[in-house]
């Protein structure tokens, strides 16, 4: 399962710090930094697991928790500076499934998401992500549409992830070209236009016309 982790953390640096943790322990990231109006953010993304800090500069964890459990069952992690038997207490009281504070330790902050993981999903294999019609298979990296399939690419597969992820919304070129090569200094703007293209080729042997749509100076959407 890959799955995807909603880092919701008002410290850059430490925001920038789980990320990198968490990537290069194969999840996929997503981080919130406008922190107004959480709850529907979480509903919109709908991750797998939320790592939560309680100190907010809008709504406090606590409160975002609640929000959250009103529609969703998705585990939470409140990892905070805040280490009192009451705040410990408090967040499970609200819904929460693990308090870590902090400065964690890596292994055991690993550790639970696996854990917790493992027990909300039990079994889950062949994921897969459906907008009009059009699956994106996340274990195996394929694209599924009228009852055919076509492989993609690992760069491919970012793309599409991203874009899936994203359904709905404009993806800037920028937001795709840094999620996809970390660094956009260093990449000449012709990859992603080329890797689209080649997508767009795949989708279309499948059957599917129009699916990634080009709004112009503006990026892409599905």
């Amino acid at each position: 399962m890959n799955a995807e982790i909603l880092i919701i953390e008002d410290d850059p640096v430490i925001r920038k710090e789980l990320r990198i943790l968490l990537e290069g322990n194969g999840y996929h990231v997503f981080v919130i930094e406008d922190f107004t109006g959480v709850a529907g953010q979480v509903k919109k993304l709908q991750p797998h697991l939320i790592l939560l800090d309680i100190r907010l500069p809008e709504e406090n964890g606590f409160t975002i928790c609640s929000e959250i459990r009103a529609f969703s069952q998705v585990p939470i992690v409140f990892v905070t500076s805040l280490d009192s038997d009451m705040d410990e207490l408090n967040s499970i009281m609200l819904g929460g499934d693990a308090f870590i504070t902090k400065p964690y330790h890596t292994a055991i902050l690993l550790a639970k998401i696996d854990s917790l993981l493992k027990r909300a999903y039990p079994g889950s294999k062949n994921n897969r992500m459906t907008y009009n019609g059009v699956s994106l298979h996340i274990e195996s990296g394929k694209l599924e549409a009228n009852g055919q399939e076509t492989e993609l690419t690992k760069n491919e597969w970012k793309i599409m992830y991203y874009l899936f992820s994203h359904a709905g919304e404009i993806c800037s070129r920028a937001d795709l070209i840094e999620y996809l090569w970390d660094n956009r200094l260093y990449i000449d703007d012709n990859a992603l236009s080329v890797n689209i293209g080649r997508i767009r080729e795949k989708l279309s042997a499948i059957g599917v016309k129009d699916f990634i749509k080009t709004k112009h100076r503006q990026g892409y959407t599905l």
